[in-house]
């Protein structure tokens, strides 16, 4: 499975790339979200590759989503797509955005790829291996090598939204005495815990499934986790909820090495 996740990352990337050199315009959703040919293409492509090797699983891709293409997904499992997460790292220039691809099984990231197209950089994890893959310039992998988190140190360092901070993340900082934060977008903050370049990320705004299954996959396969706040496992295919909209996530916790609960440092 990964490997065709792989594939069709990669010929993503390529397409993202492409618009990014070629000049693109720039639409809003209904949601206020920015979205541009760039994520509409990627997608095409992602959904091309998923259907023709898994024809049986269904895909939830949050552009598809966007335009009322939801399918059943009770009781079996499903892709979740994002093809540009960090739609607003690409307009505005930065190299942060990522093709994002995760299969769910029983509400857990079974599989995941996140791929770092301006960085040529990708990651990638499933069944308790997770790997860091370094992308040429002609969309291939040049190099694989096996990642995990890292034991969390005395002096840990937080992850946090570049664009979505929030008031709590501040408290959960200073509640857990961690007195290093950097501010990153997209799902790469979850590949950096998974490689062991940081300990903690703490999420209290609002984030969708296929903004965080691919790199939560990667995470949990290097040997961390991500966890709602009273503990238990994110989970994913959260639906005909009342609380919520579908799909949408919980504020959540995700963890590198050992320290998994909200405990004070």
């Amino acid at each position: 499975m990964l490997r065709t996740f792989e594939r069709a990352a990669l010929e993503a990337g390529r397409a993202i790339i492409a618009v990014l050199r070629e000049g693109f315009p720039v639409a809003m959703k209904a949601d206020a979200s920015p979205v541009t040919v760039a994520d509409e293409e990627a997608e095409r492509i992602i959904l091309a590759h998923l259907a023709r090797d898994y024809p049986e699983i269904p895909v939830v891709a949050e552009e598809s989503v966007a335009a009322g293409s939801v399918p059943d997904i009770s009781g079996r499992g499903f892709f979740l797509v994002d093809p540009l997460d960090g739609t607003r790292e690409f307009v505005d220039g930065r190299q942060e955005f990522t093709v994002n691809i995760a299969y769910i099984e029983n509400g857990a990231p079974m599989a995941g790829i996140v791929y770092a197209p301006a960085l040529g950089l990708a990651f990638s994890g499933e069944r308790g291996h997770a790997e860091r893959l370094v992308v040429t310039e002609d969309f291939t992998v040049g190099a694989r090598s096996a990642i995990t988190v890292r034991e969390q140190p005395a002096d840990r360092l937080a992850l946090a939204s570049l664009r979505h901070n929030s008031p709590e993340t501040g408290t959960f900082l200073a509640d857990h005495a961690i007195s290093k934060c950097t501010n990153i977008g997209s799902s790469l903050k979850f590949c950096l815990l998974a490689e062991g370049k940081a300990d903690v990320y703490p999420r209290f705004t609002r984030t969708m499934e296929w903004d965080t299954a691919a790199g939560d996959a990667v995470l949990r396969a290097a040997g961390g986790s991500t966890v709602t706040l009273d503990g238990a496992p994110l989970t994913y295919g959260k639906t005909g909820t009342a609380a919520d909209f579908d799909f949408a996530n919980p504020n959540f916790i995700s963890w590198g090495g050992r320290k998994r609960v909200l405990e004070p440092a």
